[in-house]
């Protein structure tokens, strides 16, 4: 009997550990002992059924938000990214002092965007341009609608309704009736707080687009409903050249980031690193193969789960799929039932529905990982690769939206199109430990270099001082 028949015989059923607020860890099937298995195997097999029997508690700072962390000062950065260019953002932000920014989304866990704003806010305020962050509210009706332009704007095929079109216009205008818009710069981030730009006629504020979507291929529908209030904008910002769309207003490439300094970025302490893994029973005395994203269609959890299983007929591996969900996101429990489903009864794929506070947990289970993916079908950007590629770890990821920004196929990481491409570069990188050595080093050079967060302050403010002058000439000409 063959390795790999052990392995299917010696187990029962998927670990599968929930956030709190979705019950407690299913205990599975008892571990068979129709066949040996290797001394390793067999003491793996049996941590693996003494957790299910006991249902074990998940530990502590899972189960309760932990205290937030001191923010990170400026300064903090300068041994990552030089002292230059700390004294480069001070400067930029000399002419902006006493200016100040609005920052609106449409959820403040859960996601990238709500990640960036968490640690840009604070930064910008630092540098006296004091930012603000207002988040929009919304009923399930109005974040199924959003949800599903979302995905259309992605080019999903989608019936776009008067409805539909009335909820979301409706939920728009209460909240702009309920914020104010008193600062210098406002930035509206996506299309579910796109119609708030009405009441740009009301302030004298500049007032800028952040999309964070793939519009390459946008559903016509969708997009020619949105189109007349992003034209309103004084501004676009896209996360890819691609992006891009015939607009009359300027437009600009920002690309997202990170910050190596957040709770899911820092180093960590090996100890952290091995305690955390033992809690999920990830077991690190073999290759360990990541995917870290919301449990949403468009990252394919399903797709990686398939890949997994074709690569394990060649190489061992275990499979962790670590994700949770966003306020603004109610597919995310359909989609995680379609991914146990497709999981089955392999007992080495771990799926972890976490709850958003979880920032450590990821951090370790990306530092413990042989290899992270991201088999995204859809992507805006992709922040997961970009925390994957700073910890010097070898990247599968889609070539979609943003994602070729990061990885620069067989320097920064590997593009793939479809499951068999990615199965086989699993295979690939486990059997090739050089290569994937020499890719995840490459990988965290590029993005220090282009998508941290002290660059995307010095974007910020340079857009501001762009602005800022363009008005000025104006009333000159005037």
């Amino acid at each position: 009997m063959s390795s790999e028949d052990r392995r299917t015989t010696s187990a029962g059923s998927t670990i599968e550990t929930q956030a709190p607020t979705n019950g407690s860890q299913k205990a599975g099937a008892p571990v068979s002992s129709e066949a040996p298995a290797h001394p390793a195997r067999r003491a793996t097999d049996r941590r693996v059924a003494d957790r299910r029997s006991m249902n074990r508690p998940l530990p502590a700072s899972v189960l309760t938000p932990p205290a937030p962390p001191p923010a990170p000062h400026m300064d903090d950065y300068a041994a990552i990214v030089g002292q230059v260019q700390i004294d480069t953002l001070r400067f930029l932000a000399k002419e902006l002092r006493g200016k100040t920014i609005k920052m609106v989304n449409s959820t403040a866990v859960g996601g990238g965007v709500a990640e960036m704003l968490n640690r840009l806010v604070p930064l910008l305020s630092e540098l006296e341009v004091a930012t603000h962050w207002d988040v929009i509210t919304g009923g399930n009706d109005f974040f199924e609608i959003t949800k599903a332009f979302h995905n259309a704007l992605h080019g999903t095929p989608y019936e776009l309704t008067k409805s539909a079109k009335d909820i979301f216009l409706t939920y728009n205008e209460q909240n702009r009736a309920r914020m104010r818009f008193d600062e210098d710069l406002i930035v509206i981030h996506d299309p579910q707080p796109a119609g708030l730009i009405c009441s740009k006629a009301t302030t004298p504020a500049h007032w800028v687009w952040r999309c964070h979507i793939d519009l390459s291929n946008p559903n016509p529908g969708v997009w020619e409903f949105l189109r007349p209030f992003v034209e309103q904008y004084d501004a676009a910002i896209f996360s890819s050249q691609s992006f891009a769309r015939q607009l009359p207003i300027p437009q600009y490439l920002f690309y997202p980031c990170i910050d190596p300094l957040s709770e899911k970025n820092k180093e960590l302490p090996e100890s952290l690193v091995q305690q955390i893994c033992d809690d999920f029973g990830i077991d690190r005395t073999r290759p360990i193969v990541t995917q870290v994203s919301r449990f949403d269609r468009l990252k394919d959890p399903v797709g990686v789960v398939h890949a997994y299983k074709l690569a394990k007929k060649y190489v061992d591996c275990q499979l962790v799929l670590a994700g949770g969900g966003a306020s603004d996101d109610p597919e995310g429990a359909a989609v995680l039932q379609e991914v146990k489903e497709a999981a089955g009864n392999d007992p080495d794929i771990i799926i972890l529905d976490l709850p958003p506070w979880c920032a450590v947990q990821i951090n370790a289970i990306q530092r413990a990982s042989t290899i992270i993916v991201q088999k995204s079908l859809k992507e805006g950007f992709g922040l997961t690769v970009t925390e994957a590629l700073w910890k010097g770890k070898p990247t599968i990821a889609g070539s979609v939206g943003g994602i070729p920004n990061q990885i620069i196929h067989k320097l920064t990481g590997v593009l793939v199109h479809s499951v068999e491409g990615c199965a086989f570069q699993i295979r690939y990188l486990l059997t090739h430990p050089e290569f994937a050595r020499s890719i995840g080093s490459s990988g965290h050079e590029h993005v220090k270099e282009n998508f941290l967060m002290t660059t995307n302050v010095k974007r910020w403010l340079l857009l501001f001082r762009i602005l800022e002058q363009a008005r000025a000439l104006r009333g000159k000409a005037a």
